[in-house]
Parts: C-alpha cells; sequence; structure tokens
C-alpha cells in the first residue's frame, strides 16, 4: 500500500476547496493532499450544463491568487453592461489550470483525482481500485456543502417507460422539435433553463412551467464591483438596512425591499416561499415572465404517458413532450457545525452567497491564529439559504462576524485586499476621497445598520421559527 504524508489533507477539489488550498499555499509554508472523485478540479462544475454561467461577476469568484476572466463588460446579451459571467467551460478551464499551472509546481500538493476518501486516512482509487493511506495533521472536509445537480442526482419521481425525462444538460443535444417542453423545479437550474429554451426559439405557449414554490432573486445591477457600480452595490446595501430599520413585519420587510428594488420576483402576484442566493439581470426576469403556462400544485409524485401526477392534482400533457428535469436540492439544509474541530476542519459559508471568499478566508485564520476557540469565533458560519426568513439569518449572522472581523484591522485589511470580496476593497477605496455621492450613501450604511441589525432580529424573534434557529439579540457594538 503506498503511502503519503502531508500537512493537510483536503477532501475535495471543488471551488470552495481550491479556494482554501490557495489561501493556505500562500499564507503558509504547509503541504497538502487533495483527494477528489471527479477526473478533474472544479467540483460541481465538470457535472453542470453547458450554458450556465456565474450569476455573479467573474471578479470575484475562484482563488485569491488567480484572476478569472477579464475585467470587461459584455456588450450583447441577456448581461449587456454588466461585468462578465464565466461559463462552466471556462471555470474548468480556470480551476484546471490553477492545479496544474500553480499548485502542482509548487511542489507543496499531492492531487490524487479520481479517488474516493474512505476516512481514516485511507484514499481508495476509483480506477484501479488500489488503496493510499495518507497521514496528516489536519484533515479539511469540503464536501458538507456539496452541491447537487439533476445530472448526478436521481428524481424523486417515478417516471413511466417511454417518457423523456432529461437533466438540462442533455438539453442542446435534442435534435428534433417536440410538441411542448415541461419545466420541472423552481431554482437557478429551471431558470435557466427556462432563458435557454426562450434565447433558442421555443415558443413561450409551448412551455409549461412546473413550479411548486417562487424564489425572491437579488438582482444583477446590484452586484457590480467596479466604481460605476459603486451607488447600486454600496448603495444598495444601504437601501437594505434602511427598509430593514422601518419594517413593521417580515412581509413588510419583503414589500419594502422589492419596492427599493433589492429583491425580485417573477410574478408579482405570488409570494415567494424560497430564497437561494439567486441573481438575475432585468432582461432574464423579462424573458422569464413571457412563461405564463405556470402549474402550482406542489411537487411531482409520477410521471406517467400522458400525464403528470403533482401533490395537490393531475396536469395533463400530450405525449410528444420532453420534460427537463431541474428538481436537485442544489446546497442541500444542514445544519452549521464548527468549522474547526481539532485535527477536522469542515468548511462552510462565512460570508453570505460567497462560497469562494468563505473557503479563502476560512484558510487564512488557519494559517494565522493557533487558539482554536478564536478562529471559531472569527469563522462563525452561516447556513446555506432556503427560505425568506433565511434572509434575516444571513444578514444577522454575517454582521456578528463583521463585528468580530472590525476588532481586528489585519482581517480588515486582508478584505480589503482580496479579489474575492466585491464589496469591502471598494468601500475602502471610496473612503479615502468619497464623491459626495460615496460619501452620502456612507453615511446612509453607517446611519442605518445598528437600527436595521436590532429590528431584524426582533422580526427574526417574532417569527415562527424553531428556537435552535433563532438569532440573539441585541447585537452590541
Amino acid at each position: 500500500m503506498r503511502q503519503l504524508e502531508a500537512d493537510y489533507l483536503i477532501v475535495g477539489a471543488g471551488a470552495v476547496a481550491m479556494a482554501f488550498a490557495d489561501t493556505l499555499l500562500t499564507d503558509s509554508d504547509a503541504s497538502l493532499i487533495m483527494v477528489d472523485r471527479r477526473h478533474r478540479p472544479g467540483g460541481h462544475w465538470n457535472d453542470a450544463y453547458p450554458f450556465v454561467r456565474l450569476h455573479s461577476p467573474s471578479l470575484f469568484y475562484g482563488v485569491n491568487s488567480r484572476r478569472l476572466g477579464s475585467e470587461r463588460l459584455e456588450q450583447t446579451g441577456l448581461n449587456r453592461g454588466f461585468c462578465e459571467l464565466a461559463s462552466s467551460p471556462e471555470i474548468c478551464a480556470y480551476f484546471e489550470a490553477v492545479m496544474r499551472e500553480q499548485f502542482l509546481p509548487s511542489g507543496r500538493v499531492t492531487y490524487l483525482p479520481m479517488s474516493e476518501y474512505a476516512g481514516d486516512g485511507e484514499v481508495i482509487s476509483r480506477v484501479a481500485g488500489s488503496h493510499t493511506r495518507v497521514r496528516a495533521r489536519r484533515v479539511v472536509d469540503a464536501t458538507y456543502a456539496d452541491t447537487r445537480l439533476a445530472s448526478t442526482h436521481p428524481p424523486g419521481f417515478s417516471v413511466a417507460a417511454g417518457v423523456r425525462l432529461l437533466p438540462p444538460h442533455e438539453l442542446p443535444a435534442v435534435a428534433e422539435p417536440y410538441e411542448g417542453w415541461v419545466i420541472i423545479g423552481a431554482g437557478k437550474t429551471a431558470m435557466d433553463a427556462a432563458v435557454w429554451l426562450l434565447e433558442n426559439g421555443a415558443p413561450p405557449d409551448r412551455i409549461t412551467w412546473i413550479r411548486p414554490r417562487d424564489a425572491w432573486m437579488l438582482p444583477r445591477e446590484n452586484f457590480q464591483p467596479t466604481a460605476e457600480g459603486f451607488a447600486p452595490s454600496i448603495g444598495g446595501l444601504a437601501a437594505e438596512l434602511e427598509a430593514a430599520s422601518n419594517a413593521t413585519s417580515v412581509p413588510d420587510l419583503f414589500e419594502r425591499l422589492e419596492a427599493a428594488g433589492l429583491l425580485k420576483r417573477i410574478d408579482p402576484e405570488v409570494t415567494p416561499t424560497m430564497y437561494r442566493c439567486a441573481i438575475v439581470s432585468s432582461s432574464e426576469l423579462e424573458l422569464m415572465r413571457r412563461i405564463t403556462r405556470v402549474v402550482r400544485l406542489g411537487h411531482v409524485e409520477a410521471i406517467e404517458p400522458d400525464r403528470v401526477v403533482l401533490e395537490g392534482g393531475v396536469l395533463h400533457s400530450p405525449p410528444n413532450v420532453i420534460y427537463v428535469n431541474c428538481t436537485a436540492d442544489g446546497i442541500p439544509s444542514r445544519a452549521p457545525q464548527p468549522i474547526f474541530q481539532r485535527e477536522r476542519i469542515l468548511l462552510q459559508y462565512v460570508r453570505r452567497c460567497l462560497p469562494t471568499l468563505s473557503g479563502a478566508f476560512v484558510a487564512h485564520i488557519e494559517a494565522t491564529r493557533a487558539d482554536e476557540d478564536e478562529k471559531n469565533s472569527l469563522c462563525a458560519p452561516i447556513p446555506a439559504p432556503h427560505n425568506p426568513l433565511d434572509w434575516l439569518r444571513m444578514h444577522l449572522s454575517e454582521a456578528a462576524n463583521r463585528l468580530r472581523w472590525s476588532e481586528h484591522p489585519e482581517l480588515q485589511a486582508w478584505f480589503a485586499g482580496s479579489r474575492l470580496d466585491p464589496f469591502t476593497g471598494l468601500v475602502e477605496r471610496a473612503m479615502k476621497q468619497p464623491t459626495a455621492e460615496q460619501a452620502a450613501i456612507l453615511e446612509r450604511y453607517r446611519k442605518a445598520a445598528r437600527p436595521a441589525y436590532q429590528r431584524l432580529a426582533e422580526l427574526l424573534e417574532g417569527a415562527d421559527t424553531p428556537s435552535s434557529q433563532r438569532v440573539a439579540r441585541p447585537l452590541k457594538g
């Protein structure tokens, strides 16, 4: 049996694991062994549908040490005028280059692709079946929030023989016209499938969208980390706090957020019950609204040759249709755990909706702090969101983290210098010599922060939420 030894064994080579490894290599002299079940780094991007793109700019995705894409604004398409969004092939090539051109030449990284970690330091090759014994000071688990896709996870409903059910990544291979398309799912994958069909000529009246829930979405114009994007981005953050400060209830909060252009929904007549950090442009939203055949009868239980059985009824459909399965859970709902657990590091978010920044920051704390309690205090996990109340939870959790970070100038400087942080550097640069508009926005933010977080805590405490998920109030400082 082959034996290997390193300071860290990292289980997974997806985006968060790569961001963690990159910062650990930069901030320490540690040696790493990276084990991944796929044939190349990039995690779920290797399994993604070919037309998927990042929700948010390439400018703040990937690893800290290497830029993804360029700083150009897109000139055509539904993202016109905004920072470019990398495609899945671009992202896979990027992580491959990071591994081959940076990690491996460093001499401090051993990469074991097509391998499974069986626990207790044992790695098994998925190709040869051979076993490798690994000794490491700490095991870094990057699989706790592993993304689930329709191409890798089967549907949770029965499908009769002869029914054409496709995951989204097979859509571009369809080579003949069909009588119609039925999209199943309510998340960003379903939105992408709807946009792809419409952009490729599918008539809206031949698309049926089974949407058991509707989602609140974030507007892309508020996520532009450029000097020109300061007003919508940082002004948007200030407006969020102002909406929270004045909200009389949770429904009133979301009405205020929508009225201020801070949250979007496809159907203004339907109250969303889902929130997953999905980001869309106004052009994408307008396109999705062209689909009017929307079925809201709950989740699918079975697809038969001429009908779909749902929780709340039956949808009759002709036989010559394609069903597009977009029901995979994405990031599963899991209870947060301490990130630092002696010999184990369990990677989780510490900044809302920013996975690679979170992975990089956890690595920075691991490399620069020795005390386990201090590490966990500085890296309190933020659970992935699923419902609208999670919007409140994430804001409060991140505010508590930011308050702790503010006590350490070195951490503030790290965030300001990180290419994965879309806003801290933007604010730091503006504070040095702000324009009148920037100064006014910063003052609005400062003035609204304390009452906003106090009010969010009160609203969340009053909501019908399990006590284990409540956030303690008030925030001090």
